[in-house]
C-alpha cells in the first residue's frame, strides 16, 4: 500500500508547511490588531508594569497557539474532505489484509463512502469550531486561559480520530447515528488515534508524510477486534 501512503503524504506535507507559514504570520498580525484596537497595548505601555506585561505576553502566546490549532483544524478537515475517496480505499484495503480476503471493488460503494466521509468531516469540523471559538474566548482570561491549549488539543484529537474511525463504521453498515453513538461510547479509541496523528508531527518530514494515512490504518486495526467480537456474539 506504499504508493497510496507516500504520494498523498508528500502532498499533505507540502500543504502543511505552506499553510502553517501563512497561518503563523496571520495569527501574529491578528493578535497585534486586537491589542491595538482594544487599547490594551496602549494601556500596558502607560502602566509600564512587569507583571501585567508578563501576563499579556503569556496571554498573547496562548491565543497564538489556539489560533494556530484552529487554522490547522480547518486545513486538516479540507484535506480530509478532498482525500475522502483515498481514505475509504485505505481503510477497506487494511481490513482486507487483516482478514486475508479481497473486497470486490464497487464504485457505487466507494462514492457512498466518500459522501459519508465528507458529511462526517463537515459535521465534526462544525462542532469543533464551536468548541474552539469558546476556548478562544476563555484563553483571554488571565492565568486560567493558560490551560486552554490542552483543551483545544484534546478536542482536536477526538474529532480527527472520530473521522478516521467512521470509515470502518460505514463499511460495516453502521448508520451515521449508530457511528456517533458507538464512537461516543469509545472515546478513548478516537482520542488515542487523534493523539498519535498529532504526535507524528513531531517527527519532521517522515512523520508528516505518514501521519494522515497511518491514522486511517490505525483506526481500522483498532476497530477490527470489536467487529470480531460483535460477529461472535
Amino acid at each position: 500500500m506504499w504508493k497510496w501512503i507516500i504520494v498523498p503524504g508528500i502532498l499533505y506535507t507540502a500543504l502543511f508547511l505552506a499553510t502553517m507559514f501563512i497561518f503563523g504570520s496571520t495569527s501574529s498580525n491578528a493578535i497585534e490588531w486586537i491589542a491595538l484596537k482594544t487599547g490594551l497595548k496602549t494601556w500596558l505601555d502607560k502602566e509600564d508594569s512587569g507583571l501585567f506585561g508578563f501576563i499579556f505576553t503569556m496571554g498573547g502566546l496562548i491565543l497564538w497557539i489556539i489560533l494556530m490549532l484552529f487554522y490547522f483544524s480547518l486545513f486538516k478537515y479540507i484535506f480530509l474532505i478532498v482525500c475522502s475517496p483515498l481514505f475509504s480505499f485505505l481503510s477497506e484495503k487494511t481490513e482486507a489484509i487483516i482478514e486475508g480476503r479481497k473486497f470486490p471493488f464497487n464504485p457505487l460503494q466507494l462514492i457512498k463512502d466518500m459522501v459519508r466521509g465528507i458529511k462526517i468531516a463537515v459535521r465534526n469540523s462544525l462542532w469543533q469550531t464551536v468548541y474552539i471559538l469558546s476556548i478562544v474566548i476563555c484563553s483571554l482570561i488571565p492565568v486560567l486561559g493558560w490551560l486552554t491549549p490542552i483543551m483545544a488539543i484534546l478536542i482536536e484529537c477526538y474529532y480527527y480520530g472520530f473521522s478516521m474511525l467512521d470509515y470502518s463504521m460505514e463499511r460495516n453498515k453502521k448508520s451515521e447515528a449508530e457511528s456517533i453513538f458507538f464512537i461516543g461510547n469509545h472515546k478513548g479509541l478516537a482520542l488515542g488515534n487523534g493523539m498519535m496523528f498529532y504526535l507524528m508531527h513531531f517527527i519532521p518530514v517522515v512523520g508528516w508524510i505518514l501521519a494522515p494515512t497511518y491514522a486511517v490504518v490505525a483506526a481500522t486495526i483498532s476497530l477490527h477486534p470489536l467487529k470480531q467480537k460483535s460477529v461472535a456474539n
